[in-house]
Protein backbone atom coordinates (compact mmCIF):
# COMPACT_ATOMS: atom_id res chain seq x y z
CA UNK A 1 0.00 0.00 0.00
CA UNK A 2 1.11 3.41 -1.20
CA UNK A 3 1.65 6.00 1.65
CA UNK A 4 -0.54 9.29 1.44
CA UNK A 5 -2.58 6.94 -0.71
CA UNK A 6 -5.67 9.41 -2.11
CA UNK A 7 -7.67 7.03 -4.09
CA UNK A 8 -7.54 3.21 -4.43
CA UNK A 9 -9.24 0.85 -6.77
CA UNK A 10 -8.74 -3.14 -5.26
CA UNK A 11 -9.49 -6.34 -6.82
CA UNK A 12 -12.05 -4.92 -8.85
CA UNK A 13 -14.68 -6.73 -11.08
CA UNK A 14 -17.39 -4.67 -12.95
CA UNK A 15 -18.49 -4.05 -16.30
CA UNK A 16 -22.13 -3.19 -17.82
CA UNK A 17 -25.23 -5.57 -17.04
CA UNK A 18 -24.08 -8.75 -17.27
CA UNK A 19 -20.88 -7.77 -19.50
CA UNK A 20 -18.10 -7.77 -17.06
CA UNK A 21 -15.16 -5.25 -18.59
CA UNK A 22 -13.00 -5.35 -16.05
CA UNK A 23 -11.08 -8.30 -13.88
CA UNK A 24 -9.19 -8.13 -11.02
CA UNK A 25 -7.96 -4.56 -11.58
CA UNK A 26 -5.92 -3.08 -8.94
CA UNK A 27 -4.65 1.29 -9.08
CA UNK A 28 -3.75 3.47 -6.54
CA UNK A 29 -2.66 7.17 -6.62
CA UNK A 30 -0.63 8.70 -3.76
CA UNK A 31 -1.44 12.74 -2.91
CA UNK A 32 1.70 13.99 -4.67
CA UNK A 33 1.19 11.41 -8.03
CA UNK A 34 0.39 11.59 -11.74
CA UNK A 35 -0.50 8.04 -12.44
CA UNK A 36 -1.64 7.34 -16.04
CA UNK A 37 -3.87 4.34 -17.19
CA UNK A 38 -2.29 3.22 -20.72
CA UNK A 39 -3.20 0.48 -22.99
CA UNK A 40 -4.75 -0.29 -26.19
CA UNK A 41 -8.28 0.50 -27.43
CA UNK A 42 -10.92 -1.92 -25.60
CA UNK A 43 -8.55 -2.58 -23.04
CA UNK A 44 -11.18 -0.72 -20.09
CA UNK A 45 -9.41 2.28 -19.23
CA UNK A 46 -12.45 4.45 -19.04
CA UNK A 47 -14.13 1.69 -17.85
CA UNK A 48 -12.04 1.84 -14.68
CA UNK A 49 -12.86 5.82 -14.98
CA UNK A 50 -16.86 4.95 -14.56
CA UNK A 51 -16.32 2.75 -11.84
CA UNK A 52 -14.93 4.75 -9.44
CA UNK A 53 -17.60 7.50 -10.50
CA UNK A 54 -19.76 4.53 -9.81
CA UNK A 55 -21.80 4.65 -13.03
CA UNK A 56 -21.61 0.95 -14.00
CA UNK A 57 -22.07 -2.75 -12.19
CA UNK A 58 -19.48 -3.12 -9.41
CA UNK A 59 -19.32 -6.74 -9.13
CA UNK A 60 -16.84 -7.51 -6.36
CA UNK A 61 -13.62 -5.30 -5.01
CA UNK A 62 -13.51 -2.03 -3.76
CA UNK A 63 -12.63 1.91 -4.43
CA UNK A 64 -11.43 4.05 -1.92
CA UNK A 65 -11.42 7.75 -1.51
CA UNK A 66 -8.47 8.44 1.12
CA UNK A 67 -9.99 5.96 4.10
CA UNK A 68 -13.53 6.33 2.68
CA UNK A 69 -15.13 3.52 0.31
CA UNK A 70 -17.04 5.30 -1.83
CA UNK A 71 -17.98 1.76 -3.68
CA UNK A 72 -21.37 1.94 -5.41
CA UNK A 73 -21.66 5.78 -3.99
CA UNK A 74 -24.04 7.72 -6.47
CA UNK A 75 -22.00 9.80 -8.80
CA UNK A 76 -23.02 12.80 -7.59
CA UNK A 77 -22.31 12.01 -3.98
CA UNK A 78 -18.39 10.75 -5.58
CA UNK A 79 -17.91 14.61 -6.53
CA UNK A 80 -19.39 15.77 -3.40
CA UNK A 81 -16.68 13.88 -1.56
CA UNK A 82 -13.82 15.25 -3.56
CA UNK A 83 -13.87 13.70 -7.11
CA UNK A 84 -13.23 15.65 -10.06
CA UNK A 85 -13.95 14.17 -13.23
CA UNK A 86 -12.96 15.52 -16.64
CA UNK A 87 -14.94 13.32 -19.31
CA UNK A 88 -13.44 13.06 -22.60
CA UNK A 89 -16.13 14.53 -24.68
CA UNK A 90 -19.20 17.13 -23.63
CA UNK A 91 -16.90 18.39 -21.35
CA UNK A 92 -17.85 22.21 -21.00
CA UNK A 93 -20.75 23.77 -22.20
CA UNK A 94 -20.14 25.61 -25.28
CA UNK A 95 -22.95 28.22 -25.51
CA UNK A 96 -21.45 29.42 -21.89
CA UNK A 97 -18.81 31.74 -20.69
CA UNK A 98 -15.99 30.77 -19.34
CA UNK A 99 -16.78 32.10 -15.92
CA UNK A 100 -20.34 30.33 -16.22
CA UNK A 101 -19.29 27.11 -16.89
CA UNK A 102 -16.50 27.90 -13.28
CA UNK A 103 -19.86 28.65 -12.03
CA UNK A 104 -21.65 25.57 -12.83
CA UNK A 105 -18.61 23.49 -11.77
CA UNK A 106 -19.54 25.04 -8.27
CA UNK A 107 -23.01 23.83 -8.09
CA UNK A 108 -22.71 22.57 -4.24
CA UNK A 109 -20.12 26.29 -3.00
CA UNK A 110 -22.30 27.83 -0.35
CA UNK A 111 -19.56 30.55 0.03
CA UNK A 112 -16.37 31.48 -1.20
CA UNK A 113 -16.93 31.96 -4.99
CA UNK A 114 -14.91 34.88 -6.16
CA UNK A 115 -11.72 33.17 -4.15
CA UNK A 116 -12.19 30.15 -6.51
CA UNK A 117 -12.06 31.92 -9.44
CA UNK A 118 -9.24 33.65 -8.56
CA UNK A 119 -7.68 30.33 -7.92
CA UNK A 120 -8.82 28.69 -11.11
CA UNK A 121 -7.72 31.82 -13.20
CA UNK A 122 -4.39 31.82 -11.18
CA UNK A 123 -3.92 28.27 -12.23
CA UNK A 124 -5.02 28.75 -16.04
CA UNK A 125 -3.44 31.63 -16.84
CA UNK A 126 -4.78 31.20 -20.27
CA UNK A 127 -8.22 31.86 -19.23
CA UNK A 128 -8.10 34.37 -17.23
CA UNK A 129 -8.72 37.33 -20.18
CA UNK A 130 -10.96 35.06 -21.65
CA UNK A 131 -13.63 34.79 -18.73
CA UNK A 132 -16.44 36.43 -20.43
CA UNK A 133 -16.52 34.60 -23.91
CA UNK A 134 -18.10 31.37 -24.98
CA UNK A 135 -16.14 28.48 -24.42
CA UNK A 136 -17.55 27.16 -27.44
CA UNK A 137 -15.10 29.96 -29.05
CA UNK A 138 -11.66 29.03 -27.67
CA UNK A 139 -9.56 26.90 -29.17
CA UNK A 140 -9.55 23.10 -28.42
CA UNK A 141 -6.51 23.20 -25.76
CA UNK A 142 -8.62 26.03 -23.76
CA UNK A 143 -12.06 24.28 -23.63
CA UNK A 144 -10.32 21.39 -22.09
CA UNK A 145 -8.72 23.88 -19.89
CA UNK A 146 -12.36 25.29 -19.12
CA UNK A 147 -13.42 21.18 -18.32
CA UNK A 148 -10.19 21.01 -15.60
CA UNK A 149 -11.11 24.13 -13.79
CA UNK A 150 -14.27 23.31 -13.88
CA UNK A 151 -13.63 20.08 -12.48
CA UNK A 152 -11.55 21.68 -9.59
CA UNK A 153 -14.08 24.13 -8.30
CA UNK A 154 -15.54 21.75 -5.65
CA UNK A 155 -12.02 21.16 -3.94
CA UNK A 156 -11.47 18.30 -5.20
CA UNK A 157 -9.03 15.72 -3.36
CA UNK A 158 -8.01 14.11 -7.05
CA UNK A 159 -8.65 14.97 -10.44
CA UNK A 160 -9.59 12.29 -13.00
CA UNK A 161 -9.01 12.86 -16.70
CA UNK A 162 -10.38 11.08 -19.37
CA UNK A 163 -8.41 11.07 -22.97
CA UNK A 164 -7.30 14.95 -22.00
CA UNK A 165 -5.97 15.29 -25.35
CA UNK A 166 -7.78 13.44 -27.52
CA UNK A 167 -8.28 15.18 -30.99
CA UNK A 168 -5.69 18.04 -30.11
CA UNK A 169 -3.48 19.28 -32.58
CA UNK A 170 0.52 18.35 -31.10
CA UNK A 171 0.83 22.47 -29.93
CA UNK A 172 -2.67 21.38 -27.84
CA UNK A 173 -1.11 18.41 -26.69
CA UNK A 174 1.84 19.74 -25.08
CA UNK A 175 0.33 22.70 -23.63
CA UNK A 176 -2.82 20.27 -22.21
CA UNK A 177 0.44 17.78 -21.06
CA UNK A 178 1.98 21.29 -19.18
CA UNK A 179 -1.11 22.12 -17.71
CA UNK A 180 -1.44 18.78 -16.24
CA UNK A 181 1.58 19.25 -14.26
CA UNK A 182 1.15 22.64 -13.22
CA UNK A 183 -1.68 21.12 -11.81
CA UNK A 184 -0.33 18.72 -10.15
CA UNK A 185 2.55 20.87 -8.72
CA UNK A 186 -0.18 22.70 -7.02
CA UNK A 187 -1.06 19.91 -4.90
CA UNK A 188 -3.21 17.77 -6.78
CA UNK A 189 -3.05 14.01 -7.64
CA UNK A 190 -4.30 13.25 -10.68
CA UNK A 191 -5.51 9.84 -12.74
CA UNK A 192 -5.70 10.20 -16.34
CA UNK A 193 -6.59 7.82 -19.01
CA UNK A 194 -4.81 8.44 -22.16
CA UNK A 195 -3.85 7.06 -25.69
CA UNK A 196 -0.87 9.32 -26.06
CA UNK A 197 1.03 7.22 -24.26
CA UNK A 198 4.81 8.67 -24.95
CA UNK A 199 3.89 11.39 -23.80
CA UNK A 200 1.34 10.36 -20.99
CA UNK A 201 4.09 8.86 -19.36
CA UNK A 202 6.99 11.27 -19.53
CA UNK A 203 4.84 13.47 -17.01
CA UNK A 204 3.38 10.77 -15.10
CA UNK A 205 5.44 9.48 -11.61
CA UNK A 206 3.95 5.76 -12.07
CA UNK A 207 1.64 3.86 -14.68
CA UNK A 208 -0.42 0.75 -15.28
CA UNK A 209 -0.61 -0.87 -18.76
CA UNK A 210 -4.36 -2.60 -19.08
CA UNK A 211 -5.17 -5.32 -21.72
CA UNK A 212 -8.31 -6.83 -22.17
CA UNK A 213 -9.47 -5.54 -19.04
CA UNK A 214 -6.80 -6.52 -16.55
CA UNK A 215 -4.12 -4.99 -15.38
CA UNK A 216 -0.68 -6.14 -17.48
CA UNK A 217 2.16 -3.72 -16.39
CA UNK A 218 2.70 -1.15 -13.78
CA UNK A 219 5.99 0.63 -12.53
CA UNK A 220 6.85 4.28 -12.92
CA UNK A 221 6.34 6.83 -16.06
CA UNK A 222 10.17 6.25 -17.22
CA UNK A 223 9.93 2.10 -16.34
CA UNK A 224 7.16 2.15 -18.26
CA UNK A 225 8.39 3.78 -21.36
CA UNK A 226 11.39 2.30 -21.83
CA UNK A 227 9.92 -0.85 -21.20
CA UNK A 228 10.13 -3.51 -25.00
CA UNK A 229 6.97 -4.99 -24.25
CA UNK A 230 5.18 -2.14 -23.50
CA UNK A 231 7.12 -0.74 -26.46
CA UNK A 232 5.99 -3.49 -29.06
CA UNK A 233 2.26 -2.82 -27.71
CA UNK A 234 1.64 0.68 -28.56
CA UNK A 235 4.13 1.20 -31.45
CA UNK A 236 5.07 -2.74 -33.12
CA UNK A 237 8.56 -1.76 -32.16
CA UNK A 238 11.66 -2.57 -29.64
CA UNK A 239 12.11 0.75 -29.03
CA UNK A 240 10.73 3.26 -25.95
CA UNK A 241 7.11 4.07 -26.31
Amino acid sequence: MLRNRILAVENLFAGYGETEILHDINIEVAGHEIVSIIGPNGAGKSTVMKAILGILNINRGSIFLESKQITGVKPSDVVKLGVGYVPQTDNVFVSLTVQENLEMGAWTLRSGLENKFDEMYTLFPDLSDKRFQAAGQLSGGQRQMVAMAKALMLDAKILLLDEPTAGLSPKFRHEIFSTIQRINESGMPILMVEQNAKQALQISHRGYVLVDGSNRHTGTGIGLSSDPEVARMFLGSRGSV
